[in-house]
């Protein structure tokens, strides 16, 4: 059987996936491969996750989340999904601080390449890590906690550690949160007052085909306090006059309640419901974070490439995040605005056209996530992590033979 990733545009080369039903069976199966990687939920866009012998998912571990609600955590199997774990949080009076646009990753495979939802207040989903447990190249079982010396190397680590068995994750008091979608923001607005636009709500993102004078939507997610009511304005926009979808034309019916509707927070934070399976097969994606201060000058930037951009582009999604201090992370050393396009599924000509968004991105020190298709094409990401070779000297103590070393490591990495 084949084996693709969610968007359909990688088939996995590896030529067995193993589903061990422990902890203990995951300890032995490591042990004996030359080289292993682990598998989550598959949404990753190019080779991170893959291997040509053995990848390893942990869909069949069954244990559930597990609450300290002393020390604020719970404790999650690696391959447990956002939406999953909500599921058990919110009936118990508990939340995590943000969600991706998506709540059907994996909490491991989020983590272990930053992935993020949007917020100036919020940093991405694996500043919320506590502690990992972690199956290293010997089968052997450890934990890393926050405070260790390898704990900021250790979170986003895209795999090279070894197969993250158990995420512990900070928990908060449960809360609601509204949306509001506003349209036909222009884009002197935007450029004039960016900051006071995504500062505006709890979650902001601003929705783009690089065309006209026009961002088309901007979506605000607002934490419900006492005296909440939907507001209107928005520097020129119009309030959209029902429930809309980030892509034009298509029906909304998946995504989660607008218009200012209060509800918890995991059915408001991602863009798209949980019981929705998203569609398969007609998108790819790319993502660059460029520091805050850069923002204006990355929209203006890409905004001049429009004419080659915006043919092969279903929609860019604008969101920011507040800083963190894990090494690989994209927001490592300050706040970000990242900068998502979702793509026509026609990857030779998307592939053509990244190496002139990253050069003219380079003056402005953008990251690509490590999820999503990019270029690096010459070679050049070490300048932008200060704790490159110190995550390279990590990965070097802790598995000195190599066996969660794959090709996209090589290439982009070690």
């Amino acid at each position: 059987m084949t084996l693709t990733n969610w968007a359909g545009n990688y088939v996995y080369r590896a030529e067995v996936v193993h589903h061990p039903a422990s902890v203990e069976e995951l300890q032995e199966l490591v042990a004996r491969s030359p080289r292993i990687r682990a598998l989550g939920t598959r949404h990753c866009f190019n080779d991170l996750a893959d291997d040509p012998v053995a990848l390893v998912a942990l869909d069949a571990l069954g244990q559930g989340p597990e609450i300290d609600e002393n020390a604020r955590t719970v404790t999650v199997t690696g391959g447990t999904r956002y939406g999953t774990l909500a599921q058990h949080l919110h009936p118990a009076g508990w939340a995590v601080h943000n969600l991706a646009s998506l709540p059907h990753i994996s909490v491991a495979g989020a983590v272990a390449t930053a992935t993020h939802g949007s917020g100036d207040r919020s940093a991405n989903l694996a500043s919320a890590v506590a502690a990992l447990e972690i199956v290293g190249p010997d089968g052997d079982l450890r934990t890393v906690r926050r405070g260790d010396d390898d704990f900021a190397g250790s979170v986003v680590a895209l795999g090279a550690l070894g197969v993250v068995t158990r995420v512990t994750l900070d928990i908060e008091p449960t809360y609601d949160v509204a949306q509001e979608v506003h349209v036909d923001l222009p884009w002197t607005e935007a450029l004039a007052h960016l900051d006071e636009i995504t500062s505006s709500a709890d979650s902001v993102s601003l929705f783009t085909d690089w065309t006209g004078d026009t961002i088309q939507q901007v979506w605000r997610k607002t934490r419900v306090t006492p005296g909440y009511a939907l507001r209107t304005d928005l520097f020129g926009t119009t309030p959209a006059d029902g429930p809309r979808h980030p892509l034009p034309g298509i029906d909304p019916v998946n995504c989660t309640a607008q218009l200012g509707e209060p509800g918890p927070w995991h059915d408001r934070l991602p863009h798209f419901r949980m019981d929705f399976t998203p569609s398969n097969g007609d998108e790819l994606q790319t993502e660059y974070l460029v520091p805050r201060a850069h923002a204006v000058a990355a929209l203006e930037a890409v905004r001049a490439l429009s004419d080659v951009v915006s043919p092969l582009l279903q929609v860019t999604e604008v969101r920011t995040m507040a800083g963190d201090d894990l090494w690989l992370s994209g927001a490592q050393g300050g706040p970000r605005v990242a900068l998502h396009f979702t793509w026509l599924p026609r990857q030779p000509e998307v592939e053509a056209v990244l190496p002139t968004i990253e050069a003219a991105l380079a003056p402005f020190d953008a990251r690509p996530h490590w999820g999503k298709l990019f270029a690096d094409e010459h070679r050049d990401l070490a300048r932008l992590y200060p704790h490159w070779d110190d995550f390279r000297a990590l990965v070097a103590r802790t598995d000195p033979d190599g066996v969660f070393r794959n090709d996209f490591l090589d290439r982009h990495v070690l």
